[in-house]
């Protein structure tokens, strides 16, 4: 049964700060897939709601252009690189729920040395943004991707304890 998994579970028991950095993560998913379908709708409002999620592409995005025809010529609202980095968060935020913030590999632990660790890891993203300018690294969306979800990996391991670790209750 899905709402038996554990990230469901976690939900329902999540502080508002963890269930906020959920509904966020949820948007930044959904949104760039939503807007090439939006876009194409034939009723009246959803073109405007795509024009509102591919605003917002353009200003996070360095190269929008570069995101996959999902409903041509309608793109994903944001490149490969960025959504490759949403599927590393995703991916971390499922390996948060499984393990429950617990594990030598979340970077928050380690304070200072750890962000050193996830700067590290997350400069996958613009590494790859700069071999682009040359002209033996040719522009391909597996590889973007690729790249992206590194750099989610290392953004991922680093934040997401601080989003959803557990409420304290003060004691009476």
């Amino acid at each position: 049964m899905v709402l038996a998994s554990p990230v469901f579970a976690s939900f329902r028991q999540a502080s508002w700060k963890s269930r906020l950095a959920d509904v966020g993560l949820l948007a930044l998913v959904s949104g760039p897939l939503a807007a090439p379908f939006l876009a194409a709708a034939p009723l009246p409002i959803l073109p405007q709601i795509a024009d509102i999620i591919y605003a917002m592409g353009q200003q996070v995005c360095p190269q929008p252009e570069l995101g996959l025809a999902l409903w041509p010529p309608h793109l994903i609202a944001v490149c490969m690189r960025c959504y490759g980095t949403v599927l590393g968060l995703v991916l971390m935020r499922w390996a948060y729920a499984r393990t429950q913030g617990q594990g030598r590999f979340w970077l928050y632990q380690y304070g200072l040395f750890g962000f050193a660790i996830a700067f590290v890891i997350c400069m996958a993203y613009p590494m790859e943004l700069a071999l682009q300018n040359f002209d033996s690294w040719a522009v391909d969306n597996w590889v973007m991707t690729a790249f992206g979800w590194i750099a989610g990996i290392g953004l991922g391991a680093y934040i997401l304890p601080m989003f959803h670790e557990p409420e304290i209750v003060p004691k009476h």
